[in-house]
């Protein structure tokens, strides 16, 4: 379970925002009367969680002190300290345009020099003191995942959609990513496969055949290889791939069903969804599910 505090301005909502990502349960600005209670109704959970209190909260040192030794547990609690420059604080509230909490008629930085030196104290207790002037919202996301994760736990999961369409049916406006794969031989010429699917034996075995599928397809994974570590980085949650042929119904439908099962094969932290508009098919894992999909 995590405390967050810090500066105003300084990211915290940016840290709640990505422990929520994460799975956490999370309160922001909570009463300070009310942190002893919430503190022990979230032991009853098994869910981990986190509460934010700052400036706006009217606590003091002494009391976030008092209430943490007042667990049973007080190890299992971390104190994560978010602050930033002044020049820093200054810029961003000058662009957000909202009044800071420490302001009583002094200027700006009389108001953020106050709350730096009431929260002196809180600074002092904190396991951690992340600095975010120099970084990013997902720097700072990707600083606090590793403060909280433990040894050996595995991030959170990418959702990764491989969708195949019919271009005659138009672009998918969800595709983050879209390859065509026009180019590819094409199974509905040939005698028997034009009434079946990319997901059919024969199909499969006429396209694996070719082997200008496999090489279209080890550059895909290539390209995926490459792309993951940076959607990572960016704390990308969702992300869809889609692959488009003429009619929507073998050769996309294919790369699909190929690439999403090389992926679960890899045992990354990605949760593949294999889509297939055409064919009004949703399937995750090995559920399978029918929608009214797009009639050719």
């Amino acid at each position: 379970m995590l405390l967050i505090s810090g500066l105003s301005g300084a990211g915290k909502s940016t840290v709640l925002h990505s422990l929520e990502d994460a799975g956490f349960f999370c309160t922001d600005n909570l009463p300070l009367e009310m942190l002893h209670e919430w503190m022990i109704s979230m032991h009853g959970r098994k869910q981990p969680a986190a509460v934010c209190l700052d400036a706006r909260s009217g606590f003091t040192a002494n009391a976030i002190k008092a209430a943490i030794e007042e667990l049973h547990a007080p190890e299992s609690w971390k104190l994560l300290f978010v602050e930033a420059d002044d020049d820093i604080l200054q810029r961003r509230f000058s662009t957000i345009r909202r009044r800071h909490p420490f302001h009583g008629g002094s200027d700006l930085m009389d108001a953020i020099r106050q709350e730096r030196e009431a929260l002196m104290p809180i600074r002092a207790m904190a396991d951690l003191v992340l600095n975010s002037s120099q970084l990013t919202p997902y720097e700072l996301a990707e600083r606090v995942d590793l403060f909280w994760r433990q040894p050996g736990q595995p991030s959170s999961r990418l959702s990764c959609t491989f969708l195949s369409f019919s271009y005659k049916n138009g672009l998918p406006s969800n595709a983050d990513l879209v390859f065509d794969v026009r180019f590819l031989p094409n199974p509905h010429y040939e005698e028997g496969l034009a009434g079946q699917t990319g997901r059919d034996a024969e199909v499969i075995a006429f396209l694996q055949a070719h082997p200008e599928v496999t090489e279209a397809e080890q550059h895909i994974r290539q390209w995926l290889t490459f792309i993951w570590p940076h959607l990572r980085k960016e704390r990308k949650q969702y992300f869809t791939l889609a692959f488009g042929c003429s009619g929507g119904r073998h050769r996309s439908v294919y790369m699909a069903e190929a690439l999403a099962r090389w992926v679960q094969q890899q045992g990354l932290t990605i949760t593949p969804t294999v889509q297939h508009r055409e064919l009004g098919i949703v399937q995750q894992g090995a559920t399978e599910k029918h929608h009214a999909g797009v009639e050719e």
